[in-house]
C-alpha cells in the first residue's frame, strides 16, 4: 500500500503552514492548532506541544512580548520546553478572566489569575496589553471588581458598612492593573452617577494615607528590617522568582487624579484641558523596560534581594528626577482630617472638599560615584575610603539627611559634608541622559536631588534623597517667603523615562512615628 501524498509534506512545511494560520489571528489562543492537529495522527505528531516545544515556542513568541522575559530571567528560564507550558497556562488565565471569573464577592480565588495580568503588563510590549484588552477583556473585569456593588473587592460593600475597603495584596495588583490600562475617556462617559461611584472610592485610596501608606516597609526607616511585613505572592510562571507587589497608594493617587472631579469650586481648580493631569505612559512608547525597576521593587519586596544593596540604581533609574516638572498636590479640610485620624469612618473623607494647587519644580541629581574602570578588588578598596560612603540615614522628616550637614556647590557638582566623618564626599551633577550608560550607573553610591520650585502658595525650595532599597523618594519642601512652613514630599517614580513621581505630602510638625496631616501629589515631567 502506497504513502498517501499528504504523509511525504516535509516537518518543515507543515510547521509553516500550521504557523501561518495561527500567526494570521494574533489575539487569544491559537484555537486553529488544535483542529489542524485532529487531521491526522501525523499531523498531531508534528505539531503536538510534547513533541514539538519548539513550535509552540514559536507560536508563544507571536502572542505575547519575550524581550523582557529574556532579560530578566535570562535564557535558561525562556526554554521552549518552558514556554510551550506556558503559551498554555497563560491562556487557560486569560480565559477566566475573560469569562469574569472572580470579579465579584463569593468568587474562587483568583491570585494566579490576576499575578500572570500584573506580570504580562510589566513585560510589555504591544502584545500583552492587546492579549489583555481584547481577549482577556480585563477592563470591564476590573471595573466590576473594584466599583460595582457585588465587586470581589469589598469596596462598595465596605463603604455601606462605613469602613474602609480591605487593603492587602490582592487590591494592590488590581490597582495596579487598573492605573496601567485606564483610559480616562472611557469613564467620563460613564453616566453621573457611575463616575461619582468610582472617584468615591478612588478617593478613599488616593486620600485615606492613615489606611493605605504609599511605601513598604515604613516610610521612616532608612535602611528598614526587609523581614517585617513582606509577603511573596505565588508566582504565575515557574521560573519567577518570589515576587510582592507594591502598595495600592501610589496607582490609586494617579487614578484618583486622572478622574476626579474639576468644578469651579475648587480652590486654583484645573481645567478639564489642563496638562498638569497625570497620564499613563503613551500608547507609542509603551515598552517593558518602563518597568524594569518595577519589576526589581517588586523582587525586593519578597525578601530576594539585601536591603542595603550598595547601588540604588536597581530600583531608580539615575537621572529620573532631573529637569523641570509640573503636577499638583491637594489637601482637605484640617478638622475633617483630624476626625480621620481620631477613628471617623470613611464618609468624613468623602463629603469634605479636595482642593487642588498646582505647582511646578526644577530638580537637579546629584550623584555619589565610585571611579571609572575599577575591577573588583579595587572596587573593594574604594568602597572602604570614607570619599565614597553614603551619609548616615538622617531624620526622617528631613528627608533622612544627617543634622548639620554642610552642602558647597561647585561647577560640577556639590561638596558634601557630614559632622563626624573623617572626609567630605562630591557628589556629582546628573549628566546627559545619553551619558548614563549602565556601566555609569554600577559606579552610583547615593543620590541626593535638590532644585526649586513655586505654586500659588509661594516659591520653595526642595531638597531630599533616594532610599537604595526600594527606591523611595523623599524630598524636603521649604517655603522661601511668609510662614508656610515645611512639608515632605514621599513617594515612587512610576514608570521609568516617561513616567510620573506620585505619592503623598505630610506636615513636618507631627513625629514620625504618629500619623500626621496629608495629602496626596503628582508630578510629571514637562513635555
Amino acid at each position: 500500500m502506497s504513502t498517501p501524498p499528504f504523509y511525504s509534506i516535509p516537518q518543515e512545511v507543515l510547521e509553516s503552514i500550521a504557523f501561518f494560520v495561527v500567526a494570521s489571528e494574533p489575539i487569544g489562543p491559537p484555537g486553529v492548532l488544535s483542529t489542524l492537529m485532529l487531521v491526522s495522527r501525523r499531523m498531531y505528531a508534528s505539531l503536538s506541544s510534547t513533541t514539538n516545544p519548539s513550535f509552540h515556542s514559536r507560536i508563544f513568541a507571536t502572542k505575547f512580548d519575550t524581550a523582557a522575559l529574556v532579560r530578566r530571567l535570562g535564557p535558561r528560564a525562556t526554554t521552549a520546553p518552558k514556554l510551550a507550558t506556558e503559551l498554555r497556562r497563560r491562556f487557560v488565565q486569560l480565559g477566566r478572566l475573560r469569562a469574569r471569573v472572580g470579579c465579584t464577592v463569593g468568587a474562587l480565588a483568583v491570585d494566579s489569575m490576576l499575578w500572570t495580568a500584573y506580570l504580562m503588563m510589566l513585560e510589555n510590549d504591544g502584545l500583552n496589553e492587546r492579549q489583555l484588552r481584547e481577549y482577556a477583556r480585563l477592563d470591564g473585569w476590573l471595573h466590576a471588581f473594584w466599583f460595582e456593588e457585588d465587586g470581589a473587592s469589598c469596596a462598595r460593600l465596605a463603604i455601606r458598612d462605613n469602613a474602609w475597603p480591605p487593603n492587602n495584596d490582592f487590591s494592590a495588583v488590581t490597582m495596579w492593573l487598573f492605573w496601567f490600562l485606564l483610559r480616562p475617556d472611557d469613564y467620563f462617559a460613564l453616566d453621573e452617577a457611575e463616575l461619582s461611584n468610582a472617584t468615591t472610592i478612588l478617593k478613599l485610596l488616593a486620600l485615606g494615607a492613615h489606611e493605605y501608606p504609599v511605601c513598604r516597609p515604613a516610610w521612616a526607616d532608612f535602611v528598614p528590617d526587609h523581614t517585617v511585613g513582606r509577603g511573596a505572592l505565588p508566582p504565575a510562571y515557574a521560573e519567577y522568582p518570589s515576587l510582592s507587589p507594591p502598595p495600592l497608594a501610589a496607582p490609586a493617587v494617579l487614578s484618583y487624579l486622572s478622574l476626579a472631579p474639576r468644578s469651579s469650586t475648587n480652590v486654583d481648580a484645573l481645567h478639564p484641558l489642563s496638562p498638569h493631569v497625570p497620564s499613563s505612559v503613551p500608547p507609542l512608547e509603551r515598552v517593558s523596560s518602563e518597568w524594569d525597576c518595577e519589576w526589581e521593587r517588586c523582587k525586593r519586596l519578597a525578601g530576594n534581594e539585601s536591603p542595603t544593596p550598595e547601588s540604588p540604581t536597581g530600583t531608580f533609574k539615575p537621572g529620573s528626577m532631573e529637569g523641570i516638572w509640573e503636577g499638583l498636590f491637594t489637601y482637605t479640610e484640617f478638622t475633617a482630617y483630624a476626625r480621620l485620624l481620631s477613628g471617623a469612618p470613611p464618609p468624613t473623607l468623602n463629603n469634605s472638599l479636595v482642593a487642588r494647587h498646582q505647582q511646578t519644580w526644577r530638580l537637579r541629581e546629584y550623584h555619589l560615584l565610585l571611579p571609572e574602570g575599577l575591577d573588583s578588588a579595587a572596587t573593594k578598596v574604594a568602597l572602604a575610603n570614607p570619599r565614597y560612603w553614603p551619609l548616615s540615614p538622617g531624620d526622617p522628616l528631613r528627608a533622612y539627611l544627617p543634622h548639620g550637614l554642610a552642602i558647597e556647590h561647585e561647577r560640577s557638582g556639590i561638596r558634601v559634608r557630614e559632622p563626624g566623618h573623617v572626609a567630605d564626599s562630591f557628589y556629582c551633577q546628573c549628566p546627559a541622559q545619553e551619558d548614563i550608560t549602565p556601566e555609569y550607573a554600577k559606579r552610583v553610591r547615593e543620590i541626593l536631588i535638590a532644585g526649586e520650585g513655586h505654586s500659588a502658595w509661594g516659591q520653595f525650595a526642595l531638597i531630599g534623597r533616594v532610599r537604595p532599597g526600594d527606591g523611595y523618594i523623599t524630598l524636603s519642601k521649604e517655603y522661601i517667603d511668609g510662614d508656610r512652613g515645611k512639608w515632605l514630599y514621599r513617594g515612587y517614580f512610576v514608570g521609568d523615562a516617561h513616567g510620573n513621581f506620585t505619592g503623598r505630602w505630610r506636615d513636618t510638625l507631627s513625629p514620625a512615628e504618629v500619623l500626621g496631616y496629608e495629602g496626596c501629589f503628582f508630578m510629571g515631567r514637562r513635555r
